[in-house]
């Protein structure tokens, strides 16, 4: 039986750095086993999924469009995906937003978006979470790292709200407002502003954070709060395409929360991925064992996205080694298409997700005259260019072939 494994790098792909001879990450790493693959398969150029108002391609849309949903009808926000992967049960009238803990001057001017990444935010939470103001209760749950969710619940809410957070340093807190007239959108604004307000300052004086800044560590006295959402189901992999599908990724993430949502079976992996030290292995060892029971295999991995956000190019560089190292056991798996590709680009001077057009290949049917996988190999591929939303009929045409 046909079996197709989808890989995604996340961020993988770059902009060219001068301190690597003017090549990105990709293009000046040792990648000999990707390079076989790309060689002895199909390579093209993705781009990524973009709403008209995003200034750059976003994780949770890009990955469903990665799988054939279309953001502009299925996106439910990026609180819901965030609730789901944490394990987060939601109920339909409640508002689910991503939150990260940070740093913020006595001016809410944010210092850190990510309190210096910090890890251990359990005692930040609990200090938290139950608090009611009119009626709306909230909750709150760890995520990866800095991460956590963020759940109102009660009567008469709504998504429509702004976010808090500026997505840049430097920058002020953003007050949270109501993207439309309704009563319940404005009600939704008003409870999440008074919320904040009484967090910041339950924060700036808790011990906890009065400790790491005596170890001269930031402090997490903001929560940075974005992507409202509401739970509504989505139609599973196996509805849409006759797929029995399964996903390998960090505990506690958002793309298990999308796994989760789209159907797939979680299986548990090792460790968390967001650390330069994290090994790709467990999340590439479990593939040759569960690949007999399921049709489609999701594998993510985190790590080069979260290098390329610290600017840290040679350790992106030197990750994607590893990944490579690793894929190893995977080029003799018989009778399955094995796709590598990411969600979007992590360019690594900007710190940050830009627009540029990702490679990808796909192993296992045909191919081309393409000998390595890289950003600009990639471009004379057979597959050319396509938007996101497409790959998985590409693959599914390959798959049936």
């Amino acid at each position: 039986m046909k079996k197709i494994l989808l890989i995604i790098i996340d961020g993988l792909s770059d902009r060219p750095i001068p301190q690597l001879k003017n090549k990105t990450p990709l293009e000046a790493a040792k990648t000999p086993n990707l390079d076989w693959l790309a060689k002895n398969g199909l390579c093209g150029k993705i781009l990524p999924f973009q709403f008209p108002w995003q200034k750059v391609p976003e994780s949770d849309t890009c990955h469903l469009a990665l799988f054939g949903y279309d953001p502009k009808l299925y996106y439910l926000g990026r609180g819901p995906y965030e609730a789901a992967g944490i394990g987060l049960k939601m109920k339909e009238e409640d508002v689910a937003l991503r939150v990260n803990f940070a740093t913020v001057n006595k001016n809410l001017k944010v210092i850190d978006r990510r309190a210096g990444r910090i890890e251990k935010t359990q005692p930040l939470i609990k200090s938290l979470s139950g608090a009611r103001i009119k009626g709306v209760r909230f909750l709150m749950k760890k995520s990866v790292g800095h991460r956590a969710v963020l759940v109102l619940r009660g009567k008469n809410l709504s998504k429509a709200i702004t976010d808090g957070d500026p997505r840049l340093v430097e920058e002020k807190v953003r007050k949270i407002f109501p993207k439309d007239k309704t009563k319940e959108s404005r009600f939704t604004a008003e409870v999440l502003n008074k919320f904040l307000i009484n967090a910041h300052w339950i924060l700036k004086d808790h011990p906890f954070n009065k400790e790491r800044k005596d170890k001269k560590l930031p402090p997490a006295n903001y929560l940075l709060v974005r992507g409202a959402g509401k739970f509504k189901k989505t139609p599973s992999l196996y509805l849409k395409y006759g797929l029995k599908a399964a996903c390998l990724a960090s505990p506690e993430s958002l793309y298990r929360g999308i796994a989760k949502i789209l159907g797939m079976k979680l299986i548990k992996v090792r460790e968390k991925d967001t650390s330069p030290i994290s090994n790709p292995k467990w999340k590439i060892l479990p593939i040759k064992k569960i690949i007999k029971k399921y049709d489609f295999i999701f594998c993510h991995i985190k790590t080069a996205d979260s290098l390329a956000e610290d600017g840290n190019f040679f350790g992106k560089k030197e990750f994607i080694e590893k990944i490579d190292k690793n894929l190893k056991t995977l080029l003799n798996l018989k009778n399955t298409l094995i796709v590598v590709t990411a969600d979007h680009s992590t360019c690594s001077l900007l710190k940050r997700h830009c627009p540029e057009p990702i490679p990808i290949l796909i192993y296992g049917k045909d191919k081309d005259l393409v000998k390595q996988f890289s950003e600009k190999a990639c471009r004379k591929g057979k597959l050319g260019r396509f938007k996101q939303l497409d790959l998985m009929s590409k693959i599914l045409a390959l798959y049936r072939k």
